[in-house]
């Protein structure tokens, strides 16, 4: 038997505009597998962000507050620097559908070429939430609609004072 190696970092970067509840499933099962988890909220996107970065980060530090395993922290460049600079060893990414699959697959290639030292593990979510999506969760706020199943009570609260209350 092989000896304890380091303890396990893993990254999981994104947008987290808003952080929802297949999010926060992906990071409890990924503490499953690593040691450490980074959530890494991206400022460069090609995306119109709803919340500014600040409020994205605050927003996953609330629903992972709980945890001491986790670090949240704003990044902007690549995700492999990103990924080097918090000694991460694993760039976890979710994929909800095949949809997701080619441009996800896309990154990870490029990723590991730039990074070959990083492994990209990909994770299903519960099938609860294979069909929630951050833009979906926007679009149902800002109609009016109930979005209490899909984001934490605090990310609720934000996306209410956003658009007015949500039901």
């Amino acid at each position: 038997m092989n000896p304890p190696g380091p303890p396990a970092v893993g990254l999981y970067p994104g947008t987290f505009d808003p952080v929802t509840r297949g999010h926060e499933d992906l990071i409890a099962r990924a503490l499953t597998i690593v040691d450490t988890l980074w959530v890494g909220v991206a400022e460069d996107t090609t995306k119109e962000p709803l919340f500014a970065l600040e409020e994205r980060v605050d927003m996953v530090r609330e629903v992972t507050r709980k945890e001491p395993r986790i670090r949240v922290e704003a990044f902007s460049g690549l995700t492999v620097e990103f990924a080097r600079r918090v000694g991460a060893r694993v760039i976890l990414r979710g994929l909800r559908a095949v949809s997701d699959f080619e441009l996800e697959f896309q990154m990870a290639l490029m990723n590991k070429h730039l990074a070959p030292e990083i492994e990209i593990l990909f994770m299903a979510p519960d099938s609860t939430y294979s069909f929630l999506s951050s833009s979906l969760v926007r679009e149902v706020a800002r109609l009016g609609g109930d979005v209490h199943a899909f984001v934490s009570p605090a990310v609720a609260a934000r996306l209410g004072r956003r658009f007015g209350e949500v039901r």
